[in-house]
């Protein structure tokens, strides 16, 4: 059987030149229109990272373009409740199911009165953010800054622009919040919560950022190139559980099933993917499928785990 490779060599080289040249003609999906300023990144846009946890990495196309971070800020939040709470007071107030409705669904909170199935849908996200132990909205915002610094190994900004924007036109977001604040499951201000949580989605990076802030859980919570612990190790497990389950909306099932892999999306056009032990892969580009995934992205990460038999499942193949 074919071996995974375990740090960069001229296969992987080989196989994001491929990838790269075999789908950037691929013109299919639409940028996220609901928030004006994602609808107006250039949809011409692709970059693929690769990172191993040993720090080798390689990089092509468009991977120092700064894009919104979205909802695969959901991951990092998670992972930041996680040290604080832990895994079991997490699933008694925020459930690990699939919902079977789009991230954003309020018949979902209804029909399981009030709570939310996962951390990954909106409700759940905003109810994951409420959890963090705060004074105020400024610590709140901090702690969950300085985290994603951790994970990405520098300061990484807020795109001011798209959090406006964002801030502008989260009405359906707002009514989530205090639909949750009426059946008990906001456990902070419903506006402050809503608030932070579009700034989380601002947070503004590159590839890079994205496959380093990877590949920390991929080698069990310690980013390999500032050697810190940024999440305990007994918490990476639940985080890739939930990537499994969850990352990418209403195709996540789709996902695992072609990539074989831990996975999150973003509207903002990123898609990262987990190999536990191993390496993470990042994608960029805007245009999305109907459930608000990269669909050039999804195409790299299934041209990668394919072509270095990465998929968790390949010992089936």
């Amino acid at each position: 059987m074919k071996q995974r490779p375990t740090t960069l060599n001229d296969e992987v080289k080989q196989a994001l030149d491929e990838a790269l040249q075999r789908y950037s003609g691929n013109h299919h999906g639409k940028n996220a229109s609901y928030i004006p300023y994602l609808a107006s990144v250039p949809s011409n846009l692709f970059g693929i990272s690769i990172m191993f946890c040993d720090g080798t990495h390689a990089e092509v196309g468009d991977t120092d373009y700064a894009f919104a971070i979205e909802s695969i800020s959901k991951v990092f939040t998670l992972a930041h409740v996680l040290d604080e709470v832990g895994p079991q007071v997490l699933r008694s107030k925020i459930g690990c199911d699939p919902t079977g409705e789009p991230f954003n669904s309020v018949i979902a909170l209804e029909l399981h009165k009030g709570r939310p199935l996962n951390p990954f849908v909106n409700a759940g996200a905003m109810a994951t953010v409420s959890l963090i132990k705060a004074d105020n909205a400024k610590d709140r915002w901090d702690q969950i800054q300085t985290t994603y610094n951790a994970f990405a190994g520098r300061e990484l900004p807020v795109n001011e622009e798209v959090y406006q924007s964002e801030a502008d036109t989260n009405q359906h977001n707002r009514g989530i919040a205090w639909l949750l604040q009426s059946y008990g499951y906001m456990h902070a201000d419903p506006m402050q919560v809503c608030d932070v949580y579009t700034r989380q989605c601002s947070v503004s990076i590159t590839c890079h950022d994205l496959v380093t802030m990877g590949v920390t859980l991929a080698n069990g919570g310690v980013n390999p190139i500032t050697g810190k612990r940024v999440v305990a190790a007994k918490n990476v497990a639940p985080i890739l559980s939930e990537m499994t389950l969850n990352g990418l909306y209403d195709t996540t099932g789709d996902w695992y099933y072609k990539v074989g892999l831990p996975g999150k999306s973003g509207v903002g056009g990123g898609i990262l993917a987990v190999v536990p032990g191993v390496c993470a892969i990042a994608a960029f580009a805007p245009p999305l499928d109907v459930a608000g995934n990269s669909v050039r992205g999804q195409l790299a990460a299934e041209h990668l785990s394919r072509t270095l038999n990465l998929s968790l499942l390949h010992e089936f193949a």
